[in-house]
């Protein structure tokens, strides 16, 4: 038999638990070093003419910090690159960041932002679904699936009216 006081113990341990792992992702961010988030996203802004969400590039920065140990490095290299060339957009100097780990972070970088997630491998960490750009490019003729009778895409055959003289039988 359960007694007010377990439920009561019960459903502030819950509660206490929610909130914990609401803040874990924060936490975690809030590593991230601000000046190599603001260049990531500075970089970012330079290969990707879009406006992008401060939040999935944290999580973006996060993941290449992990996997790039120089990773301050090359993002000043090639913002470098973009200041020297007086660049507004990618086409201005992306020909100009040399072969190698440099042109292959900014593919990864633009890769990121277009797909949402690290590759395209089972492993990959995903860093968005509804902020990654090949699904904004589409989401105003993209239906949101709804098993809903008043949502977006109904799932049920339209109701057809009843015509006005009824037959008799």
């Amino acid at each position: 038999m359960t007694s007010r006081r377990g439920m009561l113990l019960g459903s502030a341990t819950l509660l206490a638990g929610g909130m914990i792992a609401n803040l874990c992702p924060s936490m975690a961010l809030a590593a991230i070093d601000p000046a190599l988030q603001d260049r990531f996203m500075k970089l970012s802004s330079l290969l990707i003419n879009h406006q992008l969400s401060p939040e999935v590039g944290a999580r973006i920065v996060d993941n290449a910090a992990g996997q790039h140990k120089n990773l301050g490095q090359m993002l000043d290299a090639i913002i470098a690159i973009a200041e020297k060339k007086n660049a507004a957009q990618v086409e201005d100097f992306f020909a100009d960041i040399p072969e190698g780990e440099l042109k292959d972070f900014a593919h990864w970088v633009i890769f990121a932002w277009y797909s949402g997630c690290s590759s395209e491998k089972r492993d990959a960490a995903v860093f968005t679904y509804e902020e990654a750009l090949t699904f904004k490019t589409t989401s105003d003729i993209v239906t949101i699936p709804s098993f809903g009778f008043s949502g977006p895409n109904l799932w049920t055959r339209p109701n057809l009216p009843l015509s006005a003289p009824m037959p008799r039988f």
